[in-house]
């Protein structure tokens, strides 16, 4: 038997932004760190794009889109506490990342690129592939438990000769909140810069760049701000953003673009100076709903509701003696608990047959991610679930079945 959940909240605020998301109308949708829920402001969204294409045709460039990308950069700003002209849109942190990687100077001796082996994947290809070619050498920390980064030996690894540290947040297999602070003033120490990928905690965890000291940040409207896909965003610190000029740039990034001017490159002011090419303008569409309601409900009150829901998923596993993957301590817990029960993958599959939507991450388990919009009932019922296929032992009808995306 499972043990009951504490009383929940009597009034629970945030459960009036349910409305808002229509895909909650037919499922139990617990994947946010992976795709958050769209809200119906983003298909209204592509909706109004679409209509400006068809009505203005090439004159909606003059007449919003090209103004777009700095919009919805200003609003996830907000969210995460930088100042206003210092977050640029991209396709994804592949692009933001590669930019600041292009914007630095690789010369040694300063010429060490400090990661941990627990990064995100593309991360980690772009500190293999291409940091190298512009001089960096490459300095990975790895994890002693699997489930974090032993904050002892990264800032140990930062030091004279380091130019660059880029950490997750959170860690995307274990929902485990790294020590930014800690980072960021070493970094601060030693003269390195911090390139902090916030893709697994902004929207669902406090984040102030500007408090933090990071001298980038990136991530995305993907996940806990439900804006879609091909919607990254790029914080640079504003005195960096008035010198730095990224080798990886395009036409956008030009102090005059619509001069089509031959080089030598003249960079814009602002956040616009690290954009590239064509924006991505009906993603910046989908992007803006998201991020408003998130400020709308308070990232505060979305934390304080997080880290109550996700202690009730693992409590809730570890008296079932299933293994959680995730810190156990709320305060280095980001959105997410990793639950690997017995037969985890097939497991993962008839939740979705029964329409309670999570994901399977290798060496995590199944991945529960309530957001702002989950009722208590709704994370009752996924321990349930789970609880009920293992005992009747639904799951083996899916023995042996493996799907390209998990």
């Amino acid at each position: 038997m499972l043990p009951r959940m504490p009383a929940p909240v009597a009034a629970d605020p945030l459960l009036s932004f349910r409305a808002h998301f229509p895909t909650l109308e037919h499922c139990t949708y617990l994947i946010s760190n992976s795709l958050g829920a769209m809200p119906r402001g983003a298909e209204e969204g592509l909706q109004a794009y679409a209509r400006s294409w068809r009505e203005r045709g090439v004159r909606a460039w003059a007449e919003g889109w090209w103004d777009l990308a700095h919009e919805v950069g200003d609003t996830i700003g907000r969210v995460v506490g930088a100042p206003a002209d210092t977050v640029s849109m991209h396709q994804n942190v592949s692009t933001a990342e590669a930019l600041v990687l292009s914007a630095l100077d690789w010369e040694a001796p300063r010429n060490r690129l400090v990661g941990v082996t627990m990064n995100f994947p593309t991360n980690r290809y772009l500190h293999e592939r291409f940091a190298p070619a512009l001089g960096a050498e490459v300095v990975e920390v790895p994890t002693r438990d699997g489930l974090g980064v032993p904050l002892d030996e990264l800032l140990a690894a930062i030091d004279e000769r380091t130019r660059l540290v880029s950490i997750s947040h959170v860690l995307f297999q274990t929902a485990h909140v790294v020590e930014a602070a800690a980072v960021c003033r070493r970094a601060r120490e030693v003269g390195a810069h911090v390139m902090l990928d916030c893709f697994q905690s902004a929207g669902t965890l406090p984040v102030d760049v500007t408090a933090l000291g990071c001298d980038f940040a990136t991530g995305g409207v993907l996940k806990w701000l439900c804006g879609g896909p091909g919607g990254a965003w790029l914080y640079v610190r504003p005195d960096l953003l008035e010198r730095l000029e990224p080798r990886f740039t395009g036409w956008v990034a030009h102090a005059m673009p619509f001069d089509f001017a031959p080089p030598p490159m003249r960079y814009a002011r602002g956040a616009y100076r690290f954009m590239t090419g064509t924006p991505n303008v009906p993603a910046l569409y989908a992007a803006s709903a998201g991020p408003r309601l998130v400020l709308e409900a308070g990232v505060e009150a979305i934390r304080a509701k997080s880290v109550r829901q996700t202690q009730r998923l693992v409590d809730g596993a570890l008296a079932q003696g299933w293994k959680v993957n995730a810190p156990l301590d709320p305060a280095r817990r980001g959105g997410t608990v990793a639950i690997d029960c017995p037969h985890a993958y097939e497991v993962k599959l008839e939740l979705l047959a029964r329409e309670v939507i999570v994901d399977y991450r290798p060496g995590a388990g199944i991945r529960v991610a309530p957001h702002f919009y989950t009722s208590d009932a709704e994370v009752e019922r996924v321990l349930g679930e789970i609880a009920d296929i293992l005992r009747t032992g639904a799951w083996q009808r899916h023995a042996g079945l493996r799907t390209h995306v998990t």
